[in-house]
Protein backbone atom coordinates (compact mmCIF):
# COMPACT_ATOMS: atom_id res chain seq x y z
CA UNK A 1 0.00 0.00 0.00
CA UNK A 2 1.81 3.24 -0.76
CA UNK A 3 0.60 6.74 -0.55
CA UNK A 4 -0.21 8.79 -3.41
CA UNK A 5 0.34 12.12 -2.21
CA UNK A 6 3.92 12.98 -2.56
CA UNK A 7 5.26 9.88 -1.08
CA UNK A 8 8.69 10.48 -0.62
CA UNK A 9 10.25 7.11 -1.56
CA UNK A 10 11.09 5.81 1.49
CA UNK A 11 14.85 4.38 0.97
CA UNK A 12 13.97 3.13 -2.47
CA UNK A 13 17.45 4.96 -4.31
CA UNK A 14 20.68 3.76 -5.16
CA UNK A 15 21.98 5.08 -2.24
CA UNK A 16 19.93 3.31 0.17
CA UNK A 17 20.36 0.51 -1.12
CA UNK A 18 23.94 0.01 -1.13
CA UNK A 19 24.41 1.04 2.17
CA UNK A 20 21.99 -1.59 3.34
CA UNK A 21 23.45 -4.28 1.10
CA UNK A 22 26.96 -3.32 2.94
CA UNK A 23 25.64 -2.81 6.59
CA UNK A 24 23.60 -6.21 5.78
CA UNK A 25 26.95 -8.14 5.08
CA UNK A 26 28.83 -6.32 7.75
CA UNK A 27 26.26 -7.57 10.40
CA UNK A 28 26.06 -11.04 9.13
CA UNK A 29 30.16 -11.26 9.08
CA UNK A 30 29.95 -9.75 12.39
CA UNK A 31 27.88 -12.67 13.17
CA UNK A 32 30.18 -15.07 12.03
CA UNK A 33 33.03 -13.86 13.45
CA UNK A 34 31.84 -13.94 16.97
CA UNK A 35 29.83 -17.34 16.67
CA UNK A 36 34.08 -18.52 15.93
CA UNK A 37 35.40 -16.38 18.23
CA UNK A 38 37.63 -13.88 16.05
CA UNK A 39 36.86 -10.49 18.17
CA UNK A 40 39.67 -8.68 15.82
CA UNK A 41 37.17 -9.47 13.02
CA UNK A 42 33.98 -8.63 14.63
CA UNK A 43 35.09 -4.75 15.54
CA UNK A 44 36.33 -4.96 11.62
CA UNK A 45 32.94 -5.53 10.98
CA UNK A 46 31.43 -2.52 12.80
CA UNK A 47 34.26 -0.55 11.11
CA UNK A 48 32.28 -2.15 7.66
CA UNK A 49 28.90 -1.30 9.30
CA UNK A 50 30.34 2.26 9.73
CA UNK A 51 31.55 2.06 5.97
CA UNK A 52 28.41 1.62 4.72
CA UNK A 53 26.66 4.37 6.63
CA UNK A 54 29.08 6.71 5.27
CA UNK A 55 28.75 5.44 1.25
CA UNK A 56 25.01 5.82 1.44
CA UNK A 57 25.38 9.54 2.44
CA UNK A 58 28.09 10.37 0.05
CA UNK A 59 25.74 8.97 -2.84
CA UNK A 60 22.86 10.42 -1.24
CA UNK A 61 24.93 13.50 -1.57
CA UNK A 62 26.24 12.85 -5.17
CA UNK A 63 22.41 13.09 -6.18
CA UNK A 64 21.44 9.16 -5.95
CA UNK A 65 19.47 9.81 -2.94
CA UNK A 66 15.65 10.30 -2.82
CA UNK A 67 14.75 13.64 -4.53
CA UNK A 68 18.64 13.53 -5.95
CA UNK A 69 19.52 15.05 -9.31
CA UNK A 70 20.63 11.75 -10.75
CA UNK A 71 17.70 9.77 -9.41
CA UNK A 72 14.37 8.86 -11.22
CA UNK A 73 11.52 6.88 -8.81
CA UNK A 74 9.94 4.20 -10.55
CA UNK A 75 6.14 3.49 -10.35
CA UNK A 76 4.81 0.89 -7.61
Amino acid sequence: MSNPIGDPGHGHSPAAWTAVVIMLIAVALGTLFYWFDMPVLVWASLGLLFVGLLVGWIMAKAGYGVGGHKYTPKEH
